[in-house]
């Protein structure tokens, strides 16, 4: 199951996400010439919400500053306590919708069995040769759920061999190309770590507290029978909201998203600095 195709009218093209029951949301369009789509942006996780509540606001803001922005989500989250796996896409496809991302695409790998090994790692490989991001955000190497560890791992040995020649892939017949991101960032998501750099998201922030909280299977509900979870207590959102105020403040903002990088940062323009 994916939830991008391409579907052509007479003189474009435009993504889309497909629902359970034949349902679609349109995305961005794109014109003919554009159909094999280059990203500048292509953020990988594990489950669906995960890149919402991580790093939504620093999608929001790219998409807004005209960047081409994808995501993957490796798995379904079947395992999910709460909610089905058909509640599960449409809150996927309305929180995509809500950010403006071009394509959101899922590998359908088994949730809580994230393995690293070379089929998935050539599934990985595919998407970032089909799309070609300049940069992939990522989840950190330490993290309470194994899968996020697991998909951090992935993601680095692929962002790796996708830039080796002699590992080839096809994709509708067509050798692919290597390619190689030029960086990639990791996101925060329960375990904190010491930011390399932090994203000012005052202006975005409620549009990404809207994308997170279409997933709304996941979230406090007081009506429902569901197990609770970590991300269904009431506190949950109060700690986002805390969280994002922390490093906003840490950088003299009123929300900020922090990122981690193995690489040192470098700058042109020292005023382009926020403090």
């Amino acid at each position: 199951m994916t939830y991008t195709r391409q579907r052509q009218n007479s003189q474009s093209f435009q993504q889309v996400l497909c629902l359970p029951g034949g349902k679609s949301v349109y995305l961005q369009e794109q014109s003919s010439e554009n159909l094999r789509m280059k990203l500048d942006l292509l953020a990988i996780a594990a489950h669906p919400d995960d890149v919402e509540l991580s790093c939504g606001g620093t999608i929001a803001k790219l998409v807004k500053r005209g960047k081409k922005v994808g995501l993957l989500d490796l798995t379904r989250g079947e395992l999910s306590t709460r909610g089905t796996l058909e509640i599960r896409e449409a809150e996927a496809a309305e929180a995509a919708r809500l950010l403006g991302v071009h394509v959101r695409e899922n590998l359908e790998l088994q949730d809580g069995s994230i393995e690293v090994n070379r089929a998935n790692k050539i599934k990985v490989i595919e998407i970032i040769r089909k799309y070609k991001p300049e940069i992939l955000f990522f989840p950190h190497w330490l993290e309470r759920h194994p899968d996020h560890e697991h998909a951090h791992a992935l993601c680095r040995e692929a962002w790796f061999y996708a830039g080796l020649e002699k590992i080839e892939t096809t994709m509708g017949g067509i050798k692919q190309e290597p390619h190689r991101p030029r960086s990639y960032y990791h996101f925060m998501q329960t375990y904190e770590f010491a930011p390399s750099f932090i994203v000012d998201i005052s202006s975005e922030f409620e549009q990404r507290m809207q994308a997170t909280r279409a997933f709304a299977s996941q979230f406090y509900d007081p009506s429902s029978n569901e197990r609770e979870t970590f991300l269904s207590t009431p506190e949950f959102i109060e700690f986002l909201i805390t969280r994002f105020s922390y490093y906003g403040d840490r950088i003299g903002r009123k929300y900020g998203e922090p990122f981690f990088s193995v690489n040192m940062i470098g700058i042109e323009d020292p005023f382009l600095l926020t403090l």
